[in-house]
């Protein structure tokens, strides 16, 4: 039985009761509302003999019954059709919603319900049904985006590796062995740095399994003593989050701030009592319209880092993953005169 027909039934049967209970009333207030009296000169009233009075309270009932009933089975019928048309009209909003959600593919995720009318139950459902749409498409655009920039990334170590070991057969002197050889290593360390960066970016986007308190503090301080150009300040801090994760996204901020430095330059990380980081450093001048881009997967702002065997081009985003899995915001903004300031804001661990 269908949803439109349990309805129908439903508001079919709520009409007749109602239909029932006022035919009923009106029929009990007319039987007993018969008065049998005739009036004949003003003011003055003769009650009719006693045989009439039961003949005309008979006929009288008689009558009524019989358009009661004629009246009961046309509020039926009316009943059920306006029981059904109501059902549809309620549900008419669930078919849109039914009839986009077949349409949408892998390929086609454009559609939209688009719902007008009041701000009610099924609107807030269809509103709801959209913005589920506008993400799984954002989702599904970024994956496919991704998929074709990891092709990509991995398919140039991988040439470079063949053609160095093509060339290096061809005239296998000891010189060109050696020279080859470091080639090769070179694109090997890339291609592994590529590939652990596909999984932190692959456990990231997985979300929380498990969450503890962390001295957040005490993570950015072993970090940051593996950098020791890098100058922090800190004041004790405890966040709620993955120790393991928080400290991949300190690594890549800090990792990312000092390889993407001027000679000579500067990078400062400061610790907030609020479950703050912010990374700063003195680097290249960034356009502010291009900040969105250092979030995504493979994105470099000059193309000689293409090829650097140090950089995996997913630093960044793996940090920008690891924040949405511990809710965090992450804002970046150009420094005046160069380079870039990164802010993080963790939840603070409830006392």
């Amino acid at each position: 039985m269908t949803l439109r027909v349990r309805l129908a039934a439903l508001y079919s049967v709520l009409l007749i009761a109602t239909s029932i209970a006022v035919l009923v009333a009106v029929n009990v207030f007319v039987t007993y509302a018969v008065v049998s009296q005739t009036k004949f000169e003003a003011g003055t009233v003769r009650l009719a003999p006693e045989g009439k009075t039961v003949i005309v309270r008979q006929t009288t009932v008689t009558g009524i019954s019989i358009i009661t009933l004629v009246v009961g089975v046309v509020l039926v019928a009316v009943s059920i059709w306006a029981g059904w048309w109501l059902a549809g009209r309620t549900l008419r909003p669930l078919a849109r919603i039914t009839a986009t959600a077949r349409q949408l593919s892998v390929t086609n995720l454009d559609e939209r319900i688009a719902l007008k009318g009041p701000k009610d139950e099924l609107k807030e459902l269809a509103d709801t049904f959209d913005a589920m749409l506008d993400r799984l498409e954002r989702a599904v655009t970024a994956q496919s985006r991704f998929v074709a920039n990891a092709s990509h990334e991995l398919r140039t170590p991988l040439a470079i590796q063949r053609a160095a070991i093509e060339i290096g057969l061809a005239d296998p002197t000891a010189e060109r062995i050696e020279r080859f050889r470091a080639e090769l290593l070179q694109a090997n360390r890339r291609t592994e740095r590529l590939i652990n960066g596909l999984l932190e970016l692959a456990r990231s986007e997985h979300g929380l399994d498990e969450v503890e308190p962390v001295r957040f503090d005490r993570v950015v301080a072993d970090v940051v003593a593996g950098f020791p150009s890098v100058k922090m300040q800190s004041q004790p801090t405890t966040v709620t989050g993955d120790a393991v994760l928080l400290t991949q996204l300190v690594t890549n901020l800090v990792d990312n701030a000092v390889r993407h430095n001027v000679p000579g330059g500067s990078v400062d990380v400061r610790v907030t009592p609020d479950g703050g980081l912010v990374v700063s450093n003195t680097g290249p001048e960034v356009p502010a319209h291009r900040i969105p881009e250092l979030f995504e997967p493979f994105r470099r702002m000059t193309p000689d880092r293409t090829l650097s065997a140090d950089s995996s081009g997913l630093g960044l985003s793996i940090v920008a993953s690891i924040a949405r899995a511990h809710a965090m915001t992450v804002t970046a903004r150009p420094n005046p005169g160069g380079g870039l300031t990164v802010c993080c804001r963790l939840s603070r661990m409830p006392a």
